[in-house]
């Protein structure tokens, strides 16, 4: 019996808490995008008998295989929980209470907006803090801000514009962080590809 009511309350807790939808999905859909990132980058579970596939994925790719970063993947699963999921929930109130009207005309509005207003600030706050969670200095994430901010930004600006215009125009208010939880997962492993290039590698990459 306690089972059942520890999940119906937990139900209850969702729904009374939205945000609290959208730090569950970040924290898993980000580490969840590191984790394939490093697959593509010839990551392997150690040194387990069911590895092959990596190992010949790797192999493929010319990449040298290796064990999983598994603090890379708390590091995104900590910033994609405790700092995406609320600041987004955030902007989507706001952007909301600014234009309630759900319409195509209204979506791209918000689109807009948030292409030069939420995107941009989002961009510079993974850098610099992921480079401060990587015990970098702070001179040094300000250089990676520098270095890889517009690269990301320009690829942003195809992708985010047309799911932001989905989101505010088709998705209910009470879906859409986790709805752009969900479409931040191919997005998530592109961030995580450029957060772990070095700086010479940023412009032949992009």
């Amino acid at each position: 019996m306690a089972a059942p009511l520890l999940w119906q309350n937990f139900k209850v807790f969702l729904t009374r808490y939205p945000i609290a939808r959208g730090m569950i999905s970040y924290s898993l859909i980000w580490p969840s995008g590191s984790l394939i990132q490093q697959t593509f980058e010839g990551k392997r579970w150690g040194e387990c008998g069911g590895c092959s596939s990596l190992v010949m994925l790797s192999v493929m790719l010319n990449l040298p295989p290796g064990n999983y970063d598994w603090w890379r993947v708390m590091r995104f699963s900590m910033y994609g929980g405790l700092f995406v999921a609320p600041t987004l929930y955030g902007w989507v109130k706001v952007s909301s209470a600014m234009w309630p009207q759900t319409s195509l005309r209204t979506g791209i509005i918000k689109a807009a907006v948030e292409s030069i207003s939420y995107t941009p600030g989002a961009m510079t706050c993974f850098y610099f803090i992921m480079s401060l969670l990587e015990s970098k200095t702070v001179e040094e994430a300000v250089t990676e801000v520098g270095k890889k901010f517009l690269p990301t930004y320009k690829v942003a600006l195809s992708v985010w514009p047309l799911v932001a215009t989905i989101n505010f125009s088709l998705i209910p208010e009470r879906n859409r962080v986790p709805f752009i939880s969900a479409c931040s997962l191919c997005w998530t492993c592109f961030l995580a590809y450029m957060k772990h290039l070095e700086h010479h590698e940023v412009d032949v990459a992009i």
